[in-house]
């Protein structure tokens, strides 16, 4: 059957016009590269327009595509996009593809001449460069620069087969073509050598390898790798590539016993550095079980070195038997073992075709054997299993992006990135120690752009290295544009882009498509929930990293800045861009928090969603509020970098939404600083979307943040900006929160009553519980104070019930009822300890300590001030902490330990001087002069 189309070489259809227009013919082939696929519309566009579709781009697509219809048949609309109804065989690249993969299986089956020619016919389907008349460089980055990879790959395992089958003359001059256009190719450099070996072209084929090795080291400043050296070794003892032992038939377990241990290791990197920790566990683990075979594994992701560290080990290992190499990749275990088996001795003609045999072989000569066996890029367990030597004493390093759990009796080791030490010291090898020092702040921001992973440092040392005129603050400025990091992360054949792309072709459709839709996040972090499908896939192929479990109990995975980049780019490439991703997770998202922001805060209307808590209702329980306390500390960064996601792309009304369901969390944690970016955030989509109560509720929070930062000006002034935009219940919060800001006690009594009525006559029961609470700690009012207690108990919200008890506590103590006043504050902290709300706690620790300084204990005062002072340190919370250092200071004059007292006014001092707070810094002033007054001028 003849192919109907053609993208290997320029545009072509058989028996039929290729399209005229260059954005047509373009428009053809993205449908032909996913023929019998949905294309979506946003990626056309991408295609069509280079990443630069106009406004009317939609509109113009469907024009082309009907113009397409009138020269190609089959083409279809369908749901997001469109599809063209072919045979895949039917399209040239396809077909390629089909044919490769059968002539791998011919091979893996010890079909060799089948192999051959299978490679042969799917070459033959070649009539230049991929797509060579498209202009779209979105399409020649997606499908052509894959392609011709894919190409090259084949004919050097094309030639191979040629040589095993003593066609050597026949494919010099096609290998010297070769090379000629791909100098930094090893592999193809390797097919000349020892075709010119086996053509009896000895001088040619030593001459073959000194200009390969002068090639790698002017360009890459690299020496040639193990499988190129062991090509020049074999040329130097006059050895064909699969040199036989003399005899016939099946070798024995002994075979090769009369030549010396075989030594396959690639040359040592000579500037590697760092690594201590995983090169020690590798000795230390092969010592303490060197009576068995051990087998470990170094897993982690792409590029971060894990083949540099293998090969660095091996080198400084010693085994008697000798020391074998395999890079695996997608190489099936049959062809591995085959060149196991020859490295160990069995001469060609002994190798079993079968796989199954081939194990048992391998195993047999391997069981009495010690060998250190480097295995580096494995796929999985099962392409492992049977390489593995058998021998006591024997040592496998297997590297891998998975850890690979299925390997039995396997050891695994987690490798990440280099510290920061490690990383310069590296950038300065490859790139030149005084370089380095002499710019060393510019060495440390290619460091951080880089992301401390030894492959980009490696690409960024070597383009300096190459380019001796450029400084490393030019380079720093280069990689500092995110949308070209991973162009200018390329050296030769080594590119960031390259290596994570071949743990991206490893997935599964789906697997592709949730890396992709993960691209449309900016967090550090995240959990499957999001998604709502489980991502270990993703870190199985070592493009996510476990960060472990958090405070909610969730695994949170995490990954490297530059795959995060790949992710995105490939979003952008093959769906448009973040926009729909993020418009379907926003629903699930806001939802979620919805409802831990309603745990934090029952029965509170107004938000546009949040349900009241009805009577008859369960009371909540403790268990579940604290749970979902800790949810939303967990996801903290995840949800400030989502509000920033909405906003970038548009989505306003989820940008809002979700900066205000947020705010309850950042008070209870004093996160001040995320309280702060993602109100601005909100503020500017809610007026985006032209949202007026939305941007009210986001003032409503800005007031809460500036009263918790003690700025009562600014409080006010953003809730009188909030009152021409509502009316109503959200009118009354807001007046509400006006009184708790008021200086004068009457105005704000008088705000505190006007919204208590507007709240009972609308049945606003939160609303009333907060507005008796505030109305009877102004006045004083235990009975108000224990209507508003009574109230929040009937709410089920334990979180208004501990601030009323607080309240009453504060009541009872400026009453001198102590006792009742050591009562409620003790309630509180019982509410506050089953919640795990330790700001809370440390706030009611201060009461309790000038509880006791009132019953004349002013050593329990101490210890509660202190206590109170770890907590506030530890979370970042400096008024709290000012405050508990007077509380400190005052518990510390009762017991006169002056000395004790100075230090801790100093303290806070110096707190209160950085917070800009003057109250604060004239209270501590005044105690520090009675301390003045008691032990002499010490301050």
């Amino acid at each position: 059957m003849n192919v109907r189309f053609g993208v290997l070489g320029p545009l072509r259809i058989e028996g039929g016009q290729v399209p005229g227009p260059a954005k047509h013919r373009t428009l053809l082939a993205a449908l032909l590269l996913s023929a019998g696929e949905t294309v979506p519309v946003e990626r056309l566009m991408s295609v069509v327009w280079d990443d630069r579709p106009p406004a009317s781009a939609g509109s113009v697509l469907r024009v082309y595509v009907s113009a397409l219809r009138k020269l190609v048949a089959g083409i279809r609309t369908v749901p997001g996009g469109y599809l063209i109804d072919v045979e895949r065989d039917d399209v040239d690249c396809h077909r390629f593809e089909r044919l490769v993969g059968g002539a791998r299986q011919a091979r893996a089956a010890g079909r060799v001449a089948e192999a051959a020619d299978g490679f042969r016919a799917a070459l033959a389907l070649w009539r230049g460069q991929a797509l060579a008349d498209l202009e779209s460089s979105v399409l020649r980055r997606t499908h052509a620069v894959p392609l011709e990879e894919l190409r090259l790959t084949a004919l050097e395992e094309r030639v191979e087969l040629d040589l095993r089958l003593g066609r050597g003359a026949e494919v010099i001059g096609e290998l010297r073509a070769l090379v000629g256009a791909h100098p930094l190719r090893e592999r193809a450099w390797v097919r000349l050598i020892e075709a010119l070996q086996q053509a009896g072209r000895r001088s040619e084929a030593l001459g073959a390898y000194q200009d390969a090795r002068r090639t790698l080291v002017d360009e890459l400043g690299l020496e040639p790798g193990a499988e190129l050296a062991d090509a020049h070794r074999r040329v130097l003892v006059g050895e064909g590539r699969a040199s036989a032992l003399a005899g016939e038939g099946r070798p024995s377990a002994s075979a090769g016993g009369d030549r010396g241990p075989v030594d396959e290791l690639p040359p040592d990197i000579s500037d590697f550095v760092g690594r201590s920790p995983v090169l020690d566990w590798i000795v230390r683990t092969a010592r303490e079980h060197a009576s068995a075979p051990v087998h470990l594994v170094l897993h982690g992701p792409p590029g971060c070195g894990k083949s540099a560290v293998a090969v660095h080990a091996a080198t400084g290992l010693e085994r008697p038997d000798g020391r074998l190499y395999a890079s695996l990749g997608a190489r099936p275990p049959g062809a591995v073992l085959e060149d196991l088996l020859r490295s160990l001795g069995c001469p060609d003609g002994a190798v079993p075709p079968a796989l199954d045999e081939r194990v048992r072989l391998y195993r047999s000569m391997t069981a009495r054997k010690r060998l250190l066996v480097v295995l580096d890029d494995a796929a999985d367990e099962a392409q492992v299993r049977p390489l593995l030597p058998t021998g006591p004493g024997s040592l496998t390093l297997v590297t891998s992006r998975s850890p690979l759990a299925g390997l039995e009796a396997a050891r695994a080791y987690e490798m990440g990135v280099l510290d920061g030490d490690e990383a310069v010291a590296m950038l300065g090898e490859v790139a030149g120690r005084e370089r380095v020092r002499a710019e060393p702040e510019a060495a440390l921001r290619i460091v951080r752009l880089c992301g401390h992973l030894p492959l980009a440092l490696r690409i960024a040392g070597s383009r300096l290295a190459r380019k001796p005129g450029w400084t490393l603050d030019h380079l720093a400025g280069r990689l500092g544009d995110e949308r070209s990091r991973l162009d200018e992360l390329s050296a030769g054949d080594l590119a960031v882009r390259g290596s994570l792309a071949l743990g991206y072709r490893g997935l599964t459709d789906p697997e592709r498509r949730l890396l992709r839709g993960l691209g449309a996040l900016s967090a550090p972090d995240f959990a499957s929930w999001v998604f709502g499908t489980d991502v270990e896939p993703l870190a199985q192929a070592g493009l996510l990293q476990s960060r472990g479990l958090d405070e909610a109990g969730q695994e949170r995975y995490g990954w490297h800045d530059l795959t995060r980049l790949y992710a995105a780019e490939r979003l952008a490439e093959e769906e448009g861009g973040p926009e729909r991703v993020l418009a379907v997770i926003a629903g699930t998202i806001l939802e979620r928090t919805r409802q831990a922001r309603a745990s934090l805060l029952p029965a509170e209307p107004g938000t546009g969603r949040t349900e009241v808590h009805l009577p008859g209702t369960e009371r909540l329980e403790t268990g579940w509020l604290r749970h979902e306390a800790r949810w939303l500390s967990a996801e903290r960064r995840f949800l400030v970098a989502a509000v920033a996601d909405f906003s970038r792309v548009g989505l306003y009304e989820a940008a809002w939404r979700l900066a205000f369901y947020l705010t309850p969390l950042f008070e209870l944690g004093a996160h001040h600083d995320d309280w702060h970016a993602t109100t601005a955030t909100g503020l500017d989509a809610a007026r985006a979307a032209g949202h007026r109560h939305g941007e009210a509720l986001l003032l409503r929070g800005l007031a809460d943040l500036h009263r918790a930062e003690g700025r009562t000006e600014s409080a006010a002034a953003a809730l009188r900006a909030a009152q021409p935009l509502v009316e109503g219940l959200e009118l009354a919060r807001i007046t509400l929160r006006l009184g708790l800001v008021q200086s004068r006690p009457a105005q704000a009594e008088q705000a505190f009553v006007r919204a208590l009525r507007v709240f009972e006559e609308a049945g606003d029961r939160r609303g009333r519980a907060d507005a008796l609470r505030a109305l009877g700690a102004l006045r004083r009012d235990e009975g108000r104070l224990k209507e508003s207690l009574s109230a929040y108990q009937d709410l089920g919200d334990p979180r208004g019930e501990a601030e009323a008890l607080l309240d009453l506590g504060r009541l009872h103590l400026g009453g001198g009822r102590l006792a009742e006043a050591r009562g409620c504050v003790e309630r509180r902290l019982r509410i506050n300890r089953r919640l795990g709300d330790r700001l809370p706690e440390a706030g009611a620790l201060l009461v309790l300590a000038e509880i006791a300084r009132a019953e004349g204990a002013p050593g329990a005062a101490a210890g509660s001030a202190r206590e109170a002072l770890e907590t506030f340190v530890a979370y970042g919370d400096r008024r709290g902490a000012a405050r508990a250092l007077m509380a400190l200071a005052r518990a510390e004059l009762d017991l006169d330990d002056i000395d004790g007292a100075v230090e801790t006014l100093t303290r806070a001092m110096g707190e209160f001087d950085r917070l800009g707070d003057e109250q604060g810094r004239a209270e501590a002033d005044r105690l520090a002069q009675e301390a003045r007054r008691r032990g002499g001028p010490r301050i």
